[in-house]
């Protein structure tokens, strides 16, 4: 039996109500076992003993004294063993201070590991220098000190030192070997701990249930599962999560960052007892991990037990709530979080709740409840920065910076990353130049890479590329996002051989190219035709394995081959395609019909629909051009009026277009103007200029004048219906009706005409006809 329990028996148990308890008793009042055993028992579990320390009356009281067992001890007892001391300021329950001061004059001070134990509590990293060049100095034996030196170092960050120290003296004390785990475990260095506990078990030396939380630290840093599990069934097969709540805590929180978060929450399950910690951690996984409503669930459970939430497990949920765009939860949890008052030592929540409601859309909500916060700082205004800037509201974003630097609130990187975003949604160089200035005054791009790239992509997007380019060359570091960015940006100014140069500098500085990269490169083949260059980038995406597997890659490697006429290697690739789309087959359809080649565009359709995909607008609107442009009138009519039958596809305004036009070059002039009447959508100019073109074809005056009346009443500037008109008169011999449509032309000052073409826009595409 423990020594603690040896002098307690139980009592009868008195029942109260309902309730059972069994009272414990401790015969006599002085020692029941030596007070060796009884510090032993103490140091092995602090958390058992009350700690009278501070609030003590007479010294008669004892320091500390069992919860259970009401046993004393007393720190300056004649009884204790001489290592008590010593153990006490390690632990961090001496009072360090009457140490630290014996330093200020090490020539005359009388040395001990105390003092050095005293700065591992304080993490005073310059008095512990200064005490082992002390030591060094006066010629003492390092390693007599070495457990409190390495502790010192490995606690206050300087853990190269701390590990050389552990190298040499090869301490057998579990303490220094833990500092230096916890060390590189809260470091980040999650290998070198794992590399530290691994000669340790080595050199014999049992880990304890503090080293294990480590350890457990350090696998999920780096994501070692393999590890983990091992030291899980460690765990288990000694026992110690039935009663070390933290251990079972951080076993939840490594399974959870490491992606494993079925074993997560079967860890949780086996736990003797949960607390809002380990459920906190598991809906952090979920969260993090994208799995929303699974993190909502727990949130539930947790409840259902009868454990509060508390700050940080409302701001996992409120990021599952992003997750799967659950606002109205949001919205529950807001009201929760208002009811216990936490907005007013959280602003961390209040950052979470802005934060929410800007990536759910509701941004006028996001705003306001920035507006209530009793606190405001950076982050709180990048959640909202961040909400318009993806939104696209640029000017919303521009307005919240100019409040927030008006408040004093000095942005930050993230701030400066999401405003150049902004200025990017909106095209605001000006604005852009402006940030850039404030960026390279406090000297943020000599650390910040993502800055850097965020600051090129904002001259890519407005068009700066020259700027753009400049900026890049000026970086510290660069890297392979902010390459891309300027990449894409040539490759979208049809700009290709400047994008294809850029990849061989990229190249040259030793940056491998990414999936990203090679979808601009694509692109600029494509725009400058550069098949050669095209087939080595599809050479280096079939080395990496990227095809078969990646349908945005595939599809622009068709697309390249397409622009650049080799219509039998794009349907080569899209057929080596493990899974094929809708826009991959409309992009070599699109070629096909370009190409006037309406048996194989017709033959991809039938193959297409044989694997289940269905066609859509553009494929139709594709399929319409081929048959207008080989004159296939009964094949367009008969895709036309498949379309909705079959297919569920109303014609948009392209189609209605293409069939104008179609009928218009066969001479079925009647029929063209029944499809243009029988439209359920307002024609545009787009419409009439076929129709026009038509009219002139045929010199149809009648149908001419319509729809050069409709056409103007449109739009009186239209100058490709004057021009239009005009040609008709002329055509028809009435040349006197010419005159008067070019002097109406004049008047009405209608210059929007392209050369000897008339032009329009169509879903941001401009069509052009030949007059």
């Amino acid at each position: 039996m423990n020594a603690s329990l040896r002098n307690v028996r139980p009592v009868i148990p008195s029942i109260q109500g309902s309730s059972t308890q069994c009272r414990w008793a401790v015969q006599g009042t002085g020692l029941s076992s030596s007070t060796k055993s009884l510090w032993q028992e103490f140091f092995r579990d602090p958390s058992k003993w009350w700690d009278n320390r501070h609030h003590k009356r007479t010294p008669r009281q004892p320091d500390f004294q069992h919860k259970l067992t009401k046993e004393p001890l007393w720190t300056d007892s004649s009884d204790n063993p001489s290592w008590v001391e010593e153990k006490l300021i390690m632990c961090g329950f001496a009072k360090e201070q009457r140490c630290i001061e014996s330093v200020s004059s090490l020539s005359n001070a009388n040395i001990s590991p105390s003092l050095i134990w005293a700065c591992c509590k304080t993490k005073d990293l310059s008095t512990g220098s200064r005490i082992h060049d002390e030591l060094q100095r006066r010629g003492f034996a390092e390693k007599n000190f070495s457990d409190a030196l390495i502790t010192m170092y490995a606690k206050c960050g300087v853990l190269k030192k701390a590990q050389a120290l552990l190298d040499i003296h090869n301490s057998s004390s579990i303490i220094p070997w833990n500092a230096l785990i916890v060390g590189y475990a809260r470091g980040g260095q999650g290998q070198n701990a794992l590399d530290c506990f691994n000669k340790m078990q080595y050199k014999d030396i049992p880990p304890d249930e503090f080293t294990y939380a480590c350890i457990l630290k350090a696998c999920a840093v780096i994501g070692n599962i393999d590890k983990g599990e091992k030291i899980h069934n460690e765990i288990s097969r000694q026992g110690l999560l039935e009663h070390n709540i933290v251990l079972g805590n951080t076993l939840v929180d490594m399974y959870a960052k490491c992606g494993a978060l079925c074993q997560a929450r079967n860890a949780l399950k086996e736990l003797p007892c949960r607390n809002i910690i380990s459920w906190s951690a598991l809906i952090a996984g979920y969260s993090q991990k994208g799995h929303g409503q699974q993190a909502l669930e727990c949130y539930e459970q947790m409840q259902h037990e009868g454990i509060s939430p508390d700050a940080v497990t409302y701001v996992c949920i409120l990021k599952a709530c992003v997750v799967i765009q659950a606002i109205n939860k949001g919205k529950e949890i807001h009201e929760e979080i208002l009811r216990q008052g936490l907005l007013e030592h959280e602003i961390v929540l209040g950052g979470a709740l802005v934060d929410m409601y800007a990536q759910c859309g509701s941004l006028p909500q996001a705003h306001r409840v920035l507006e209530e916060l009793p606190f405001r700082n950076s982050v709180c205004w990048n959640a909202l920065l961040a909400g318009y800037a993806q939104k696209g509201q640029g000017q919303q974003a521009l307005d919240c910076f100019e409040q927030m630097q008006h408040e004093s609130i000095r942005p930050d990187a993230v701030t400066y990353v999401c405003i150049l975003k902004a200025c990017a949604a909106i095209e605001a160089i000006d604005k852009g130049k402006q940030v850039h200035d404030q960026i390279l005054r406090q000297g943020l791009l000599q650390h910040d890479i993502v800055l850097g790239c965020a600051l090129v992509d904002m001259y890519v997007q407005c068009g700066a590329l020259c700027q753009a380019q400049s900026v890049l060359k000026k970086l510290p570091s660069r890297n392979v996002v902010c390459w891309n960015a300027l990449i894409m940006g040539y490759a979208r100014n049809e700009q290709g051989q400047q994008a294809l140069e850029c990849l061989e500098q990229m190249q040259h500085e030793g940056i491998s190219a990414d999936k990203v990269t090679f979808l601009g490169i694509l692109k600029a083949c494509a725009v400058i035709e550069a098949i050669e260059k095209g087939k080595q980038i599809h050479d280096e995406v079939s080395r990496q394995g990227l095809l078969e597997h990646d349908i945005l890659l595939g599809g622009a490697l068709i697309d390249m081959y397409v622009q650049c006429g080799a219509l039998e290697l794009a349907r080569s690739v899209l057929e080596e395609l493990r899974f094929r789309n809708i826009v991959c087959w409309n992009t070599l359809i699109s070629g096909y019909a370009r190409n006037g080649q309406d048996k194989q565009a017709m033959e991809c359709l039938e193959q297409m629909q044989r694997e289940g995909i269905l066609p859509d607008m553009v494929t139709f609107v594709c399929l319409l051009n081929l048959c207008n442009h080989l004159g296939l009138i009964e094949k367009g009519e008969e895709l036309f009026d498949t379309m909705e039958a079959m297919y569920g596809l109303k014609p948009d305004i392209e189609c209605f277009t293409c069939m104008v036009d179609l009928y218009g070059h066969g001479g079925h002039l009647g029929k063209a103007v029944k499809v243009i009447r029988g439209m359920p959508c307002s024609a545009n100019p787009a419409i009439w200029h076929c129709l026009l073109r038509t009219c002139r074809k045929w010199v149809d005056v009648n149908v001419g004048i319509w729809a050069f009346e409709q056409a103007i009443e449109l739009d009186k500037c239209d100058g490709a219906a004057y021009a239009l008109m005009v040609k008709i008169y002329a055509a028809a011999g009435m040349l006197e009706k010419a005159k008067e449509v070019e002097a109406w032309r004049i008047k009405n000052k209608a210059w929007k005409q392209l050369g000897c073409s008339l032009w329009t826009t169509i879903n941001n595409k401009v069509l052009i006809f030949v007059l």
